[in-house]
């Protein structure tokens, strides 16, 4: 008898291991039947096994990285940089006797005389004269009015006109010129003119004040001492044709170049100066081009060679680029500096390299992957927020109020939604919204435009629950109409939300990338995934730096592939129609 009762009670325990045997489904919870479908869904698994991975990709590789989301990397790079301009000057170079710059007024008034042959020109409200020593080599000759001075019964007055002041010395010299009947004196060197006007004269100081030339000249020193005065030298014997000249008790020669381009100032058998057309200029402020770098220029120039070499400051020879620029010439050489190291190649340093602003990838990567799905889970939070309200409100209240509320679905629907990001982007853009306020309100744009979907889906599941049995208990026992919405109704649908939810971070994911690759989303120095590939804005980084774009393009496709699966995965799951 022990063995029948045996048999009998063992007739009750099911011994089937198939999911579909009826003793086994009674003794498996709702939740433990949707996730045993779930895991025999192998791309769900799939998708959930991508997109933990990219959690931890994102989230905990970012604390474990050593580098910063903004972090910099610099390197010491020799770069080409301008060291010196060169062109064949063909305007005319101001030399002035006291040092000073000549008035650009003058400069310009000076051009307008010359081209019409006039031989004086006024300039702030100085009367100036011109005199052609030479081709291209004017003289320009200035009076300067001293005094003017009244002479009654021997005795005379004198009222200063100009800012030079009327010293004893200078009324000595004029009263011994006027008792010798002459029109000039000398007081400390420097010649005063005498200008009779009637019972008035006029003292003032008249002489050549500057000259202006096309030709440059160029020491062959760094203390080489050019002034006025000896250029003024150098063009008076060119013009004359002499071979040699004095200046300051010392001879100087005159040589002319094989090539006939330019003309050396020798000084004891050395080259002092130079003297051509061609006017070569450092870059720097400080800097002093010897001549031999120059005579290498200007053989570069001649032979249209693009690259020439010549002695540097340091005395090595050192090799130079010659670039064009319309009638320009840019030399360039090359300096030690330190530079960001930008595109820099996968290695040990940087597994997937750096990114245009000398950045690590990798660490820009975990980062905006960070933001990517934070903004992602954040929308879908919104969306669910402001779609379970509206559409439960909706569905169990029916009527008038359901009419409204889906008209009210139908224009948050009809808004043109990239028109509108592309809108609000450039007005942060031109109020210089913080960076990290650009991530917020993305967030809450995203999510103000795209609840309708979700609230249609819960107002329809509620129409069809809320005639339903345990409804008509909930009415009958008076719970309140809250309760009866989020208690009873909202939870009935939370299968349904979770689906939507999970199919609708992908797309979320998604957007976030395009708006940032248009560069209305989020903006440097914070990382995501779309607007790391927005770095990549011509071809030759697209074609030659792939690391830059591809590992962000390939963890956008996973991510959302992830989401598709696990939402696909979900639906099929939680559908009450599949067999058991």
């Amino acid at each position: 008898m022990s063995t029948d009762s045996t048999k009998k009670k063992d007739n009750h325990v099911s011994t089937s291991k198939a999911l579909d045997d009826e003793q086994r489904v009674k003794i498996l919870s709702p939740g433990m039947l949707v996730a045993k479908r779930f895991f025999r869904n192998k791309l769900a698994v799939a998708g959930l096994v991508i997109l933990v991975t990219m959690f931890i990709f994102s989230f905990i590789g970012g604390m474990v990285s050593p580098y910063g989301e903004s972090q910099v990397f610099r390197k010491t790079d020799h770069v080409w940089k301008d060291y010196a301009g060169a062109t064949y000057n063909k305007s005319y170079i101001f030399e002035t006797a006291n040092g000073d710059e000549f008035p650009a007024q003058g400069q310009q008034k000076f051009i307008l005389a010359t081209n019409k042959g006039n031989d004086s020109f006024e300039a702030n409200d100085v009367t100036y004269g011109l005199e052609q020593k030479g081709e291209d080599y004017w003289a320009i000759y200035s009076s300067e009015s001293v005094a003017t001075v009244l002479t009654l019964k021997g005795k005379s007055t004198y009222k200063q006109v100009g800012n030079t002041e009327v010293t004893d010395e200078i009324k000595e010299g004029y009263e011994e010129a006027v008792a010798n009947d002459e029109n000039t004196f000398e007081v400390d060197g420097i010649t005063y003119t005498i200008e009779k006007a009637g019972r008035e004269n006029q003292i003032t100081i008249s002489g050549e004040v500057a000259f202006a030339t096309k030709k440059v000249f160029s020491a062959a020193a760094k203390d080489a001492d050019l002034g006025f005065q000896f250029k003024q030298a150098v063009l008076d014997a060119i013009e004359a044709g002499e071979t040699s000249f004095e200046y300051d008790g010392t001879k100087y020669e005159l040589n002319t170049t094989e090539e006939e381009t330019s003309t050396e100032v020798v000084k004891d058998g050395e080259v002092y100066a130079t003297i051509s057309n061609l006017l070569v200029s450092p870059q720097a402020n400080g800097v002093f081009l010897s001549l031999s770098f120059k005579e290498a220029v200007e053989q570069a120039i001649a032979d249209k060679a693009t690259t020439f070499t010549a002695i540097n400051e340091a005395g090595e020879e050192e090799t130079y680029q010659l670039q064009t620029k319309n009638t320009q010439y840019v030399v360039r050489s090359q300096k030690a500096t330190t530079v960001n190291d930008t595109y820099s190649a996968p290695s040990k340093k940087h597994w997937a390299g750096t990114d245009g602003n000398g950045m690590d990838m990798l660490t820009r990567l975990m980062y905006g992957g960070r933001i990517s799905l934070m903004i992602g889970f954040v929308v879908i939070i919104i969306e669910g927020i402001i779609g379970i309200l509206i559409g439960g409100i909706s569905g169990y209240f029916g009527g008038w109020v359901d009419t409204i509320l889906m008209r009210v679905v139908d224009v948050v629907i009809c808004i043109p939604a990239m028109p509108l990001y592309i809108i609000i982007g450039s007005v942060m853009d031109y109020y210089k919204i913080d960076p990290r306020i650009r991530i917020y309100a993305l967030c809450a744009i995203l999510g103000i435009v795209g609840w309708p979907g979700i609230a249609r889906m819960v107002r329809g599941q509620i129409l069809s629950l809320r005639e339903q049995e345990f409804m008509v208990a909930t009415e009958a026992t008076g719970v309140r109409i809250s309760r009866r919405i989020f208690r009873h109704l909202i939870p009935n649908v939370i299968p349904q939300l979770i689906v939507i939810a999970t199919m609708g971070l992908g797309d979320v994911i998604l957007m976030e990338a395009t708006l940032s690759f248009l560069g209305i989303g989020v903006k440097f120095p914070y990382a995501s995934w779309g607007n790391i590939v927005n770095a990549v804005n011509d071809v030759y980084v697209l074609t030659n730096f792939w690391f830059v774009w591809i590992p962000a393009g390939f963890l956008i496709l996973l991510t959302v592939l992830g989401f598709n699966f696990v939402g696909d995965g979900l639906r099929d799951a939680f559908d009450p129609k599949m067999k058991r």
